[in-house]
Parts: structure tokens; C-alpha cells; sequence
């Protein structure tokens, strides 16, 4: 009896363990799985390492952080198309879950790489002029995204109240930039409504900027600089031929006032990544579809105002323009 009884207890012994094991492992974390995002970044300047950065925060907003549930795996092509396209076929080849293109050609580069993996536009002007889409509404396959389009009447009527006796607007783009090639059709349209007469001046690559911006300021009352990345990569050189010459630049990004512009009603490069980021994490959650996803425009500019280089070419910036830069944009001093 004495044995059975001790039997019994250790049977109860037993299965008494067995339950807490149990329930230790049914009550242990569930590890997440993690998702791999592709990001192609065209080359390096300020706006678009901005547009990078925005896109890991948008992507952490919504959930996905990495180490915990996401990799990324982040490339810079540095401007160069063979980069470009081994980068996205790499992308391709390693089945990423998504795919992130930072400007035009990096977006097109992963196009044509794959079909079917999901694929979100960071920083494309004319998604459908550059046959990244059918629709902006309806973008129809594995492609959506957030375009940079910059508001130009804003911008132009922001150049006219700073020189209010200039006649002669210059607008430089790399003749090879698809989203540069839009902005300057679409000033073109609107330059007559302000009063200005329109000078285009155009270059094939970084080298061509000293001899062409040479020569633009002795034509020219002002310029005007499209989303450009050629452009942007060599502002800091732009800016220091036409800043000598007492010529202002109007570019369309925040981070090309920082480098020498005079003013801008533009986007913030840094938002239009985190809205990117969150709706790559959307796609990754399942909750939209490329397909059926809307291409988002950034209808908002924010007044940038770099006074310091005003002071330097003796533009007096009127006080209503520096109180709204201060409350809702931002004043460069």
C-alpha cells in the first residue's frame, strides 16, 4: 500500500511537471517574423539621405524596427545605371518581401527587375510619365508610392515677391532627368502669369555646372532649380557661382536652401520619407496592395528662408514671409 501511495505521488510529481513545462512554452513569446525591405537610393545628397532616413522612421511608426521583425537592406548606387541594375536584380533574386526606389531611376531600375514583389516609390515627380504606373489613382500592378511634385505656382509666385523687378528667370535640369524634364515643362506653362520671361539652360552631369552656371548668371535675374539629383549632388557649386554674382536660387527642396539657396516653398524631404515608410509597412501588414494603393502627393510646401544668404546678396526679406517661415516652415540664419 505504502508503495502504491508512493507511486502515485510521483506519478502526480510527474505530470505536475510536465503541465508547467507545458505552460511555460505556451506562454513564451511568439518570435515575430521578420520581413526584408530593399532600399535603392540613387546616389548621396542631402534630400534624399533625408528621404532614407524618413523611411526607417515611417517603417518604425508603423511597427517595423530593425533587428525585431525588419531587415533592411540599404544600397546607394552612387549615379551609377550599372548599380543600379545589379543592385535591383539582387533585390530580386533574394525575394525581398518589398522594395523601396529613392528617385526616378532607382525606382525604375527595380521595375524592371521584378514584376510581382511589391515595389514603393520614394521621391518620384511623374510616375507616369516615367511609365512607373498607368494611373496615380490607379497605379494597376506591383507599384505605387510618393511623389515629390513641388508646388510651382507657389514657388513662383514666391520669386516674384523677393525680386519684384526681375524679368529674366534661368531654370537649369540635367537633360537626362525624366522628373526634371517635367518641372521645367510645367514652368515653362506658368512663367508668362508672373511676368517672367524664361531662360533654360541645361547639363548632361556635374561637370557641365561651373561653364553652364557661368554663363547662366550673366543672363539670367534668377534662378530656378527643379528636383534635380544631378543638380542637387553639386548645389554647394551652383550656389557659389551664382551667390558670387549676387544671382539667387530658388530651388525646390529644403535641403538646397541649406546649401546656398535663397528661399523655396518646398517639401520636406525627411516627411515625404516617413509617409513612404508607412505605406511600405502597410503593404508589408497586408492591409493595402500596390496595386490599389493611390500615389500619394505631398500638396504642402514649407516656406524656407535662408537669411544669411539674403544678407549676402542684399534682398530684404519682407516681414509677413519671415513670420510664417518661423511659425510653420523654417528660417536658415
Amino acid at each position: 500500500m505504502k508503495k502504491m501511495l508512493a507511486f502515485i505521488i510521483a506519478l502526480v510529481a510527474v505530470v505536475a511537471v510536465g503541465i508547467g513545462i507545458s505552460t511555460h512554452k505556451s506562454s513564451a513569446p511568439k518570435k515575430q517574423k521578420v520581413q526584408t525591405v530593399g532600399i535603392l537610393q540613387l546616389m548621396s545628397h542631402p534630400a534624399l539621405d533625408a528621404i532614407h532616413k524618413g523611411i526607417v522612421a515611417g517603417l518604425k511608426d508603423e511597427g517595423y524596427t530593425v533587428g525585431k521583425n525588419l531587415k533592411i537592406d540599404f544600397q546607394n548606387a552612387q549615379g551609377d545605371q550599372s548599380n543600379l541594375k545589379s543592385m535591383s536584380e539582387r533585390f530580386a533574386n533574394e525575394d525581398a518581401d518589398a522594395m523601396v526606389g529613392i528617385a526616378t531611376p532607382s525606382a525604375q531600375a527595380l521595375a524592371n527587375a521584378s514584376s510581382k514583389i511589391p515595389i514603393v516609390m520614394g521621391a518620384i515627380t511623374d510616375p507616369v510619365a516615367a511609365k512607373l504606373v498607368k494611373s496615380t489613382t490607379k497605379p494597376g500592378a506591383n507599384i505605387t508610392g510618393v511623389s515629390d511634385q513641388a508646388p510651382i505656382d507657389a514657388q513662383l509666385k514666391l520669386i516674384r515677391t523677393l525680386m519684384p523687378k526681375a524679368k529674366t528667370l534661368g531654370i537649369i535640369s540635367t537633360s537626362s532627368d525624366d522628373s526634371a524634364q517635367t518641372q521645367v515643362k510645367m514652368v515653362a506653362a506658368k512663367v508668362a502669369k508672373y511676368g517672367f520671361t524664361l531662360k533654360k539652360y541645361s547639363i548632361s552631369s556635374t561637370n557641365d555646372i561651373n561653364q553652364v552656371a557661368g554663363q547662366m548668371v550673366t543672363d539670367v535675374d534668377a534662378i530656378f532649380v527643379p528636383t534635380d539629383n544631378t543638380i542637387a549632388s553639386a548645389m554647394p557649386t551652383l550656389a557659389s557661382v551664382a551667390n558670387s554674382k549676387k544671382i539667387p536660387i530658388f530651388p525646390t527642396v529644403d535641403t538646397m536652401v541649406k546649401q546656398g539657396g535663397l528661399a523655396t516653398v518646398g517639401l520636406d524631404q525627411y516627411q515625404l520619407g516617413v509617409e513612404t515608410g508607412k505605406m511600405v509597412a502597410n503593404i508589408l501588414s497586408g492591409k493595402s496592395k500596390p496595386a490599389t494603393t493611390p500615389v500619394k502627393f505631398m500638396t504642402k510646401g514649407n516656406l524656407v528662408i535662408n537669411t544669411k544668404v539674403a544678407a549676402k546678396l542684399g534682398i530684404t526679406i519682407p516681414a509677413d514671409l519671415l513670420a510664417k517661415a518661423k511659425k510653420s516652415g523654417e528660417v536658415i540664419k
